[in-house]
């Protein structure tokens, strides 16, 4: 078992790797968008224009063999342009479904808060059912399935912000931020004559990538480092600054996601490191501040990573050997 996994893990080094050749100096975003893929969960990306986000998607897309499908969502789309429709065929003297982007293993929702809460709702809710209900019928989205939605923080005119309550549904949210100067000089080296993703190959077949996410759901988490996840979630549903804390969901979400990243790192169990490595980027999208707080200029990053600081790291002799 111990030569399977160490197996399995190189090939995952391999992805990285992929990516890391198309998207330079990124190495932590793309670790944790292999995080969520995972997990099946879904990442909320939160950056300017031009900094490599649909080309992350792509390549990541490009190395486990998947099908890509990307929406550009505008202010006049509609729920049926997300997950199909059905279009009658006067030969057949029947309605055929012809299947919306949303079928594609790997979706890129791009600019996801320039469309109506109505379309919002029909992306958002296959997300988290994995199925779309159309004229009455529900088909199941393909597997793997993986959403990388992305939404410009500058401009929020003619824009539909998401409630909290969809927020609540990404597993992720990451900014990728710009290169340095050298990240950027060698893009330019590389980009002279063609791009980087024309080279990039599979690595994992979608099969693979289905096993990868059934091992790392396996992975161990002790009681003591579940007890160390619901101390920092409890502690937002009683801070002062907070309105609303973290769910449920939320607890799940970083059980999971620390799952996911102690077997990207090798490992068959969870440590405490990784829980307090991931629970700024799984909450603090899930946590409501009071009006004070944000007058005062706070954020909820900063919120939690306090939380985080203060909470009880647990230490269990034997652990992890």
């Amino acid at each position: 078992m111990e030569q399977e996994k160490l197996a399995e893990n190189t090939q995952i080094q391999d992805v990285l790797n992929n990516i890391n050749d198309v998207i330079f100096g990124k190495e932590e975003i793309v670790k944790l968008s292999l995080v969520a893929l995972l997990t099946e969960g879904h990442v909320l990306l939160e950056d300017v224009p031009g900094v490599g986000k649909t080309m992350l998607v792509r390549t990541l897309a490009k190395s486990v063999n998947c099908d890509f499908s990307r929406i550009q969502f505008t202010p006049d789309l509609l729920p049926s342009d997300v997950t199909g429709v059905s279009i009658y065929n006067p030969k057949e003297l029947e309605f055929e479904f012809r299947e919306g982007p949303i079928f594609g293993n790997i979706l890129l929702a791009d600019e996801i808060n320039r469309t109506s809460p109505k379309t919002q709702s029909a992306l958002l809710e296959a997300m988290e059912e994995k199925s779309v209900t159309v004229d009455g019928e529900t088909r199941r989205l393909n597997s793997p399935f993986f959403v990388m939605a992305t939404q410009n923080p500058i401009e929020y005119e003619g824009t539909y912000p998401l409630p909290e309550a969809q927020l609540d549904r990404f597993l992720l949210k990451l900014r990728m931020g710009y290169p340095t100067y050298e990240d950027e000089l060698e893009m330019l080296a590389r980009n002279k004559k063609h791009h980087p993703i024309e080279e990039i190959q599979a690595v994992m077949s979608q099969e693979e990538l289905l096993l990868s996410q059934e091992e790392a759901k396996s992975v161990y988490i002790d009681e003591t480092i579940q007890q160390y996840i619901l101390n920092i979630v409890t502690r937002t549903r009683s801070h002062h600054s907070i309105y609303l804390g973290v769910s449920p969901r939320g607890s799940l979400a970083l059980m999971e996601a620390s799952k996911a990243y102690a077997y990207i790192e090798g490992r068959d169990y969870v440590i405490p490191d990784d829980v307090k490595y991931l629970a700024g980027f799984v909450l603090a999208h899930r946590v409501m501040l009071k009006a004070e707080a944000r007058y005062q200029g706070k954020s909820s990053e900063e919120i939690l990573d306090s939380i985080i600081q203060s909470a009880h790291i647990p230490i269990k002799k034997g652990f992890g050997e």
